[in-house]
């Protein structure tokens, strides 16, 4: 018996008392706040003016040398890249959000549905309030490839892809029995919220920590829409089993 104990997993180990509902809040208070300390660590350097150096170098970094209008690559990149951009745009977020907020209305699924409106509103006007606090400007070394006329940092794109992406990600793993299902539709989040950040940089209307911090805040909004919704999931559990311990008196 103590040859088999001694060969369990390590998380089996340290986490083997605890409910798989308790295990996901621990990770998403983790993440919560993994997120928020980079973020902050980000906007500490931005406002200190300490990276305006790198992220050009950066920026430039992806144009022609001489000629700072020109992206290296193909030109068939440069609409490929602005395809990708519009994933994280404010159309197809909103269009994202409004087929899936009707599905759930028709499945009558309240509390997903108001988890949805508040990751996608919470967030959207979170952003909106960094951005005019922070008031940075978009980046002036190089041409940009589409037209941006808000402030620089977050990045919104980067941060809405990453709440909505990941919000909706959740959502449909939870439902899913199969792990390998559950690990795909988290990494396609994880993809698509990773290239339309790249994608804003190629483009020149971010600088990469725009971008980093849009991530970084986008993953702690996120996590904190999922804290909620595992604690009221295990406060409903608990709750029936006091039903039951009460029926069984």
């Amino acid at each position: 018996m103590r040859e088999s104990a001694g060969r369990e997993p390590l998380y089996r180990r340290i986490f083997g008392t605890y409910a798989p509902s308790e295990i996901r809040i621990v990770f998403t208070v983790l993440f919560m706040t993994l997120g928020i300390l980079i973020f902050l660590l980000i906007t500490g350097i931005v406002v200190s003016g300490n990276t305006r150096q790198l992220d050009e170098l950066v920026v430039t970094a992806l144009r022609e040398p001489g000629d700072y209008s020109k992206p290296v690559g193909p030109r068939a990149l440069i609409g490929i890249m602005r395809d990708v951009t519009s994933l994280g745009g404010a159309t197809f977020v909103t269009l994202t959000t409004v087929i899936v907020i009707i599905y759930l209305l028709l499945e009558k699924k309240r509390r997903s549905l108001m988890l949805v409106l508040l990751a996608t509103l919470g967030g959207g006007m979170l952003e909106t309030f960094l951005k005019s606090l922070i008031a940075r400007q978009r980046p002036s070394a190089v041409f940009q490839l589409m037209p941006e006329y808000s402030h620089s940092f977050p990045s919104g794109h980067s941060m809405m892809s990453a709440v909505v992406y990941l919000s909706l990600a959740v959502l449909i793993a939870r439902i899913q029995k199969r792990r390998v299902i559950r690990i795909y539709v988290i990494a396609v989040a994880l993809f698509l919220t990773f290239i339309i950040g790249i994608s804003r940089i190629y483009l020149g209307v971010h600088y990469p920590t725009d971008v980093l911090a849009g991530w970084a805040l986008g993953l702690a909004w996120a996590s904190f829409v999922w804290f909620l919704s595992w604690k009221l999931e295990l406060r409903d559990k608990s709750g029936k089993d006091l039903i039951k311990d009460e029926e069984m008196k």
